[in-house]
């Protein structure tokens, strides 16, 4: 089954949650009006093989969308098709516009250039994957035979994000938990995503110390609903991923005044109750490790992509969301074509047993190396979720565009509940705080990367 919230008394759902983080979230059965099976994919490879032309200026809708699905996740054309109970609404329409590159910094570049060729993988007699050699940029900036297929999830797990992403009082995000019923149940988050080694951004050293032996942390408190407020997530990550072949995780629980370590069954357990698991939880659409898990490419195709956003437009949910799918209408801005190549994203087969996902098929940009959507299966080989990941890009003052941020959404298929995240959705509209822009109080590493930081909540 899977866990919902909604409507449990704000007085001990967030108990719950800590409880059921200790477990692993499994998908409910006989709600979905379709059932599609992952044999699916391979009708999907071929459809999409040879597409037909789609030039600058085409509006895809209702009307016309079948000429075009060749450039479409399998989960956007199941949205499409309408089976499900979550489907694209009538108005939908999606516009064409111009494609972007060179969307990485220079210092990232360099690195890729500098460090990727000498960068390797070893499989351990343990079957586990262990990364050798790396030092910061893209891993595996041409990823090719042999594990050509996990050297692009090492691509995407190491892909760029700032060495400190910021979202804090001002300018927090908002998750949107929406049911079946169209019941929408709000939440705000701040958040501090950081490097703490491999780290290329300028201004900071490529290593830093407060927390010994790890690369990156995540930490997410939640501010509202007032019941809710100061929970908070902390992910360490190590680079020694044979020693630590998952994250370390620890919730500060407000009623306890103290932090708790949780097990790493939690992988699968549904990120602070919302419709995402903890290795679901990041801008990149993957948050495993690559010690545990492998990928099996499936080709390179053409797809639509959503990148150039209107912060205005985005942050104005749900005016400007088109629901009750909470897709974007065409007021967030062009789409573009760019290339992406297909990963099917499996654990290996020592650690499959139990695990929530038997397919995570992860639709993966060649310049940015993130997820731009993931096709989810559950254990029996049955679509679940669909995630989409609109990788946002904005102007540089020096010209050109940077990635800058991610909006996302997460519609699980076979409960008919989703969760959406908006960055924008604050009073001023604006994004996250990147490196050097964020508050002083922001760049502290032991307070919001550590373990002890949890210690200093409430205080």
């Amino acid at each position: 089954m899977v866990f919902k919230f909604h409507g449990i008394r704000p007085s001990i759902r967030f108990a719950t949650i800590v409880a059921l983080l200790m477990t692993i979230g499994m998908p409910a059965t006989g709600r979905a009006q379709q059932s599609t099976d992952y044999s699916e994919m391979a009708q999907w490879l071929n459809m999409s093989a040879k597409p037909p032309e789609l030039p600058l200026g085409t509006k895809i809708t209702m009307a016309n969308w079948q000429r075009y699905k060749a450039y479409m996740p399998l989960g956007m054309v199941k949205l499409f098709e309408g089976g499900y109970g979550w489907k694209m609404p009538a108005d939908v329409e999606i516009d064409l516009g111009p494609t972007h590159h060179n969307l990485l910094p220079a210092t990232w570049v360099e690195a890729t250039e500098k460090y990727g060729p000498q960068t390797a993988v070893e499989v351990l007699p343990n079957g586990h994957y262990e990364i050798e050699n790396y030092h910061g940029g893209t891993p595996f900036p041409d990823p090719a035979a042999p594990h050509k297929g996990w050297k692009i999830l090492a691509n995407v797990f190491f892909d760029y994000v700032p060495a400190v992403y910021v979202k804090s009082g001002g300018n927090f995000s908002t998750f949107y938990v929406i049911d079946r019923f169209g019941n929408i149940s709000p939440s705000t988050v701040n958040v501090v995503y950081r490097w703490s080694d491999y780290i290329t951004d300028k201004g900071f050293p490529p290593k830093e110390n407060y927390a010994p032996g790890s690369w990156y942390s995540e930490w997410v408190m939640e501010q509202t609903p007032e019941q809710a407020r100061y929970t908070t997530s902390l992910a360490l990550y190590y680079s020694d991923q044979e020693s630590h072949p998952f994250p370390d995780n620890y919730v500060f629980v407000p009623s306890l005044r103290r932090s708790l370590r949780l097990s790493t069954s939690a992988r699968c357990a549904p990120f602070l109750g919302y419709d995402l698991s903890n290795d679901d939880a990041k801008t990149n659409g993957f948050n495993g490790s690559t010690a545990t898990y492998t990928g099996h490419n499936l080709g390179d195709r053409k797809m639509l992509t959503l990148m150039a956003i209107d912060n205005y437009a985005a942050g104005d949910f749900p005016n400007q969301y088109d629901m009750p799918l909470g897709f974007p209408k065409p007021s967030w801005g062009q789409w573009e074509l760019r290339d992406l190549t297909i990963d099917d994203v499996t654990r290996i087969p020592s650690e499959a047993a139990g695990y929530c996902y038997s397919h995570r098929v992860m639709y993966v940009d060649k310049e940015l190396w993130d997820s731009e959507w993931n096709d989810m299966y559950d254990s029996n080989g049955k679509l679940w979720k669909f995630m989409a990941f609109f990788n946002e890009i904005g102007q540089v003052p020096q010209g050109g565009y940077r990635w800058k941020e991610v909006t996302a959404s997460f519609w699980d298929l076979q409960n008919t509940h989703m969760t959406i995240y908006c960055p924008h959705c604050n009073p001023s509209h604006s994004g996250a705080y990147l490196d050097l822009q964020a508050p002083k109080e922001y760049l502290d590493g032991v307070k919001y990367g550590s373990p002890s930081g949890l210690m200093q909540i409430m205080r």
